[in-house]
């Protein structure tokens, strides 16, 4: 028994002196530049020099993750002198290029830091500014279809831009911020992505969708508003609060001029609007008619082009994504129908309501991301707005198609809307399909 106790005492010395031995075969590899930055399909040419090695030793350069960067060829060492390689840029990350030695698979301590970036180009530019003209143009329509007395009596019973603001400023940053632990307990950087999204303020596709679902358009432009505004507020608010639970030395600015630009993109549109609604009646009678076609497809742009543009992206999805994507939006959903059913609203108001909380400003949450963090982080979470926007329409859409059969085959051709118990009802000619109006229903025949 002691004998073996002995044998495995010498035994771990040598295999210890063996590693240190070998560990140390290349006493000192230096590369020039010590880090570098390549973008995705780009290469970089590398200089290293070996100082010393054991003769006999053999040593590879390798890469530690090759879905990031890898070389272009195999690098044998095993003389002193100068060398160079390539390395090929191929993902968004971190890795290093080191010396491993082939005897004993252990690796040299120093190494060559990389970051893999992606360089921008001319779609993302293209895609952004056909965007911004799309939103604002359509923004006008609702401008023309917006009943401003309404805006009026919605103020002095503010239940609906209650719950929106609570839905929007609560709920869903404590939903965020919850499923992130959840989901990605070890990662920190995708649940400040996460939380990101959850703190936005609500989308201007909220509009769109609620025109397009028959929900009131006046409660969601008025909600989109309040909630846009609040944000000057409610985004520090919570940055500075539970966001710093997550990075305790985050140094978090928030983009107060975006969301001004994003205020005033909003109100300009809507005032040309009411000014083409006010002066020019057949004008805006006409924009007013073509709103939910021209709406839908908007949407459909959006979907599509935001897809094309963030390929790339699809390479991080895991599941753990794809559910992170789908419970912030459709949890909104859920609840703010729920509740806003609860509290006796109209079915219109309950879907302007639903839709507004679910639908979050993932425009706002990426450019959060870019202005606060690293550049390459930056790119590596913004997988979690970009999933959200593409989980976003999903539900709606299928809601959408839902009400188009029923129009068809169960409703003759039209669609009754139960306001409030008691109310009359309006009914909706599947031939002609303007935006929702409460102010005026049309009692049945």
């Amino acid at each position: 028994m002691v004998l073996r106790t002995v044998i495995a005492i010498e035994a771990t010395w040598m295999l210890l002196f063996c590693n240190i031995f070998f560990a140390n075969a290349v006493t000192n590899i230096s590369f020039t530049p010590s880090n570098i930055t390549v973008h995705m399909g780009e290469v970089e040419t590398i200089e290293y020099f070996v100082t010393s090695i054991d003769e006999g030793t053999s040593c590879k350069l390798y890469s530690e993750n090759e879905h990031i960067a890898y070389l272009e060829k195999v690098i044998d060492i095993s003389t002193t002198g100068p060398g160079s390689f390539k390395v090929h840029g191929n993902f968004l990350g971190y890795t290093f290029i080191s010396c491993r030695n082939m005897s004993i698979p252990t690796r040299i301590d120093d190494q060559l830091d990389i970051r893999c970036l992606r360089r921008p180009i001319l779609v993302d530019t293209i895609f952004t500014a056909s965007v911004g003209t799309l939103v604002a143009i359509i923004y006008i329509n609702f401008g023309c279809a917006v009943n401003w007395g309404e805006l009026r009596n919605l103020l002095k019973k503010p239940i609906g831009p209650l719950l929106g603001f609570s839905g929007q400023f609560i709920l869903m940053p404590l939903i965020s911020y919850g499923m992130g632990f959840v989901l990605f307990p070890n990662d920190p950087t995708i649940r400040l992505g996460m939380f990101f999204t959850g703190v936005a303020p609500g989308g201007g596709a909220s509009n769109i969708w609620t025109a397009i679902l028959e929900g009131n358009i006046d409660l969601s432009i008025l909600m989109t508003t309040v909630s846009t505004l609040a944000a000057f507020v409610m985004i520090p608010l919570w940055m500075f609060t539970l966001g710093v639970t997550i990075f305790h030395d985050a140094n978090i600015a928030v983009p107060y001029s975006q969301i001004a630009t994003y205020v005033v993109g909003l109100i300009i549109p809507l005032g040309i609007g009411y000014l083409i609604q006010r002066y020019l009646v057949k004008l805006g009678q006409f924009l007013k008619k073509i709103l939910k076609g021209f709406s839908s497809l908007l949407i459909l742009y959006i979907i599509i082009f935001a897809i094309v543009t963030n390929l790339y992206l699809f390479e991080l999805f895991s599941w753990q994504i794809v559910v992170a994507g789908m419970v912030i939006p459709w949890m909104g959903y859920l609840i703010g129908y729920i509740v806003a059913k609860i509290l006796k609203q109209s079915n219109p108001d309950a879907i302007a309501i639903a839709v507004e909380i679910g639908i979050q400003n993932t425009g706002i949450s990426i450019f959060l991301l870019r202005f606060s963090l690293d550049s390459l982080y930056a790119d590596l979470t913004t997988v979690v707005p970009v999933a959200v926007a593409i989980m976003t329409p999903i539900p709606l859409g299928l809601l959408f198609i839902c009400m188009k059969i029923k129009q068809r085959f169960w409703s003759g051709g039209k669609t009754l809307i139960t306001e409030e118990e008691g109310s009359p009802r309006r009914s909706i000619s599947s031939k002609k399909v303007d935006a929702p109006n409460v102010d005026n229903p049309v009692k049945e025949a």
